[in-house]
């Protein structure tokens, strides 16, 4: 299957939860330790969309992906500047909840899936904001107020990934300003005051993080506004009195079931635990020892842009490590002792540096973020071409069809083979699953195919011709 660029700001959601990634890192063996051939992405987001009544039921999605000239133009400008690399990872093989663990305190504690899953109390392992707290390092978490515009305190707490770890409840109840809102993140830059450490939550409740649907609907987030999000924050940076001495790590907590041909990687267990003791009976990893089932590997790559105005510039790192390296590079910067062993096993970060000459003391000027895709959701389920056999020279009906009613008018786009047998688009209006359109069959053929794309997505149909 060919992979395409997307040509919609929006997806539908393929899942990169712990039984998922096993099956798209081995679709047909996924305890196997040994063989990863990346295989199973198509067929678990087929599968996510039709247990989730989404459009997308062949999966075609998840192997997808946005360009850097014309549609995320913002951050290819700022990786391709500053500092990325090709072998960054996520720290676990699952969804957001317990990679977020990992960020804060190097491990998951065994977990695997979100606490409330397996009604789990909250963490009681040392994070990193303890560690900084209790050898004397400022440091806040910025959170962006929920819908509803609070700010207090208590609402940032709740949307913060913080609210995992019993330290969090304590923070709360005694040093809640630590619990900052984003317009403050705003005022501290511009001001010269941020603390050594900051931390800016994901802000995908209000639709500004990038991440795909998990519903159809006509207003789902939109990587474009998540990037111009991520834009405001880093410009916001680059042109305040913050700049000379900051570094500002941007990177997604896990790969969210998108394919990747790069397999997750060995990784060192954080703990004692080095399984999950939160698998139902039914996991693909019940009492299975195998090394993939443990914590003995990473999760999928995930982006990285290490701004800074130390920097190297245009820099790739080809070093395998998981974003734990962001907590050694604090621990390094700071004199600080190791979380777990999976921190310390990681490099510190260093390489991306130079910090001997000053590469951005003024920084680049970046281009605006642009805004120039629609959101579509829809996706075609099928391209039919009757009758099949279709007759030489004569008529044949081609039916475009979804899984389900279009939520807005949906452009499709056509072509055929041999072409010109087809208009270059049809639209499938509002509330309608399906158009259909006339053809005349082409003589001196054999084969007709016919292709329909919706966002970026292709599907074709093909049929003799006698």
């Amino acid at each position: 299957m060919e992979r395409k660029p997307l040509q919609s700001a929006c997806t539908e959601n393929p899942s990169p939860s712990w039984n998922e990634s096993h099956v798209d890192r081995n679709r047909y063996d996924p305890t196997n330790s040994n063989l990863a051939p990346m295989d199973g992405f198509v067929h678990t987001a087929a599968g996510d969309a039709s247990g989730f009544d989404l459009y997308d039921v062949l999966g075609h999605r998840a192997i997808g992906y946005f360009v850097g000239d014309n549609q995320l133009n913002y951050y290819y400008f700022m990786a391709s500047s500053f500092a990325t690399s090709d072998h960054w990872f996520s720290p676990v093989l699952s969804r957001t909840h317990p990679n977020r663990m990992y960020l804060y305190a190097a491990t998951s504690a065994g977990h695997v899936y979100p606490l409330n899953d397996s009604n789990s109390p909250q963490l009681t392992n040392e994070s990193i904001v303890q560690l900084l707290q209790d050898n004397g390092i400022s440091w806040k978490i910025y959170v962006h107020p929920d819908a509803s515009g609070c700010a207090t305190p208590s609402c940032l707490y709740g949307e913060s990934y913080l609210n995992q770890f019993t330290y969090g409840k304590y923070v709360l109840d005694n040093m809640p300003n630590q619990f900052v809102p984003t317009t403050q993140l705003m005022s501290d830059i511009q001001n010269g005051t941020l603390p050594q450490v900051s931390f800016i939550e994901p802000a995908g409740y209000v639709g500004l993080d990038e991440h795909p649907t998990d519903t159809d609907v006509t207003n789902a987030p939109n990587v474009q506004a998540g990037a111009a999000y991520v834009e405001s924050i880093v410009d916001g940076l680059m042109g305040s009195p913050s700049w000379k001495d900051s570094v500002f790590i941007f990177t997604y907590d896990e790969g969210g079931g998108f394919y990747d041909h790069v397999p997750p990687h060995l990784a060192t267990p954080p703990d004692s635990i080095e399984y999950p003791t939160d698998l139902p009976s039914t996991d693909i990893c019940a009492n299975n020892m195998s090394p993939v089932c443990g914590f003995f590997v990473t999760g999928f790559r995930v982006p990285l842009i290490v701004i800074s105005p130390f920097t190297k510039k245009n820099y790739v790192s080809h070093t395998v490590m998981d974003y734990t390296a962001i907590l050694k590079l604090i621990e390094t910067r700071f004199k600080l002792p190791n979380l777990t062993a999976r921190d310390a096993a990681q490099p510190d970060m260093t390489e991306f540096f130079d910090f001997a000459n000053m590469s951005w003391a003024t920084p680049p000027t970046p281009p605006k973020q642009v805004k120039n895709m629609a959101c579509v959701l829809e996706a075609l389920n099928a391209v039919t071409i009757s009758p099949n056999p279709a007759p030489a020279g004569g008529q044949a009906t081609v039916t475009l069809s979804l899984t389900k009613s279009a939520i807005q008018d949906t452009n499709v786009s056509l072509s055929s083979n041999p072409s010109g047998v087809v208009p270059p688009s049809v639209v499938i209006a509002s509330g309608t699953s399906s158009t259909t359109l006339a053809i005349t069959a082409p003589t001196g053929i054999t084969s007709l195919t016919i292709t329909g794309s919706i966002g970026g997505i292709p599907v074709s149909g093909t049929v003799p011709v006698q």
